[in-house]
């Protein structure tokens, strides 16, 4: 079975800094490093003296399969910090300690980590978590803020949350692993052609009301949608993702729209399909609605065995928002086919004006609906080009790069 953790861009093959300093938040730098080597990346930790208090060199060696750098000088080279700053393509600080930033904004080099501050030139990201009362010290935030405008360090958090015990709830808690390895996806994967473009997604089912406990609908979970709006925010975009009912969790740094039927998605991107550089019309909207939803739920004992229900068309957003579209923009288009798979999501990306449209079979085994992989044909103006089974995250990087080489070509 493929895996969303499975290496892929843009974490894949690079090299990521991992600095863990002294506090308690230290425990969730293990999962941190774990994740970001099941991405493919290689993940040098340096450890300062006081967060070894709270973890330990093998913990780490055991997530990442590479050895701890502790020491600034050693047998192994007395300038490693020339290495790491010189090799990395991010340095990422989590959890980063009050005395730590203090040390950074004044440019100390008492230790690995701080002087390897000082000699790399890649993006740096800060992840304070300390008590509540300590991050709102005046001298705290003037250190992190001179780390920020000075010297260009990017932070993330801390978010308010549970401290440790005994200090009760405030704002210092470092964000969560998961959180930190999608901002280092952005830091990492920006700077393409994407980089500051407008992508809107649409995502999800829709919802359409039988009465007020029942619906018509389709079993997406909106997962593809979803990969695809991080995919885009990881590359630099501003992302909005119209998104039908869905109990994943919200992509990082996305828009959110939340809708329920297909007429309420049809607004929501006649609204914004104007200003989109790139639109993906990835939802699984509902081709039909009852034409009369009732006002109070049907039931069995009172209105006896049958339930004749009329149906009637709901709009075709795609084609719908057609002549809404900006020019020189990118549409994708989504072709879920029980049969003639080929010629039908052809005729689609004709009908629809799609630049490229991503065709996967209905039925299949681990893919489409509710699955977290897909297995798809990706059709554009040349030859088709199918897909092996791939996690729907992986699927998104490479409908990403089809659509960057598209909008390459209209530069």
């Amino acid at each position: 079975m493929a895996s969303a953790d499975a290496p892929r861009p843009p974490w894949q093959g690079r090299r990521i800094v991992l600095g863990v300093t002294g506090g308690i938040a230290a425990y969730k730098s293990v999962t941190l490093a774990r994740r970001l080597t099941r991405l493919g990346a290689e993940v040098d930790v340096v450890l300062s003296r006081s967060s070894r208090e709270f973890v330990t060199p093998l913990t780490f060696e055991a997530v990442t399969g590479r050895p701890v750098l502790t020491d600034l000088f050693s047998v192994d080279g007395a300038a490693r910090h020339i290495r790491l700053g010189r090799e990395a393509d991010v340095v990422c600080i989590a959890p980063a300690t009050a005395d730590f930033i203090a040390r950074a904004a004044q440019g100390r080099a008492n230790e690995l980590l701080t002087t390897t501050l000082l000699v790399t030139r890649t993006p740096v990201l800060l992840c304070p978590a300390m008590n509540d009362r300590m991050w709102a010290h005046p001298q705290v935030q003037a250190n992190a803020g001179h780390c920020r405008e000075r010297l260009g360090y990017h932070q993330l958090g801390p978010v308010a949350g549970p401290l440790a015990v005994g200090e009760g709830d405030g704002p210092g808690r470092m964000v969560e692993p998961e959180v930190i390895v999608e901002h280092l996806g952005r830091l990492l994967g920006g700077g393409g052609i994407l980089e500051g473009r407008t992508v809107l997604v649409t995502s999800g089912p829709t919802r359409e009301p039988l009465d007020p406990v029942r619906y018509l609908g389709n079993r997406s979970s909106g997962r593809m949608g979803f990969a695809l709006a991080a995919a885009a925010w990881r590359r630099g975009a501003h992302v909005t993702v119209v998104t039908g009912p869905s109990a994943l969790p919200r992509p990082e740094g996305v828009e959110v729209v939340p809708v329920e039927t297909a007429r309420e998605m049809d607004a929501a991107v006649r609204d914004r399909v104007g200003e989109a550089d790139v639109i993906v019309y990835a939802a699984a909207v509902a081709d039909f609605r009852p034409v009369r939803a009732e006002e109070r739920k049907r039931k069995r004992s009172r209105d006896g065995e049958g339930w004749a229900v009329e149906l009637t068309a709901n709009p075709d957003i795609a084609s719908g928002t057609k002549e809404h579209r900006k020019p020189g923009s990118v549409t994708v288009g989504f072709a879920l086919e029980s049969e003639d798979l080929l010629s039908n999501a052809a005729d689609k990306r004709e009908r629809k004006g799609f630049d490229l449209v991503v065709a996967n079979p209905a039925g299949e085994p681990d893919a489409g609906f509710e699955a977290e992989t897909n297995r798809v044909t990706l059709l554009g103006s040349g030859k088709p080009e199918e897909l092996p089974l791939l996690p729907k995250e992986a699927v998104a990087e490479m409908v990403l790069d089809r659509v960057e080489a598209l909008l390459r070509g209209r530069v």
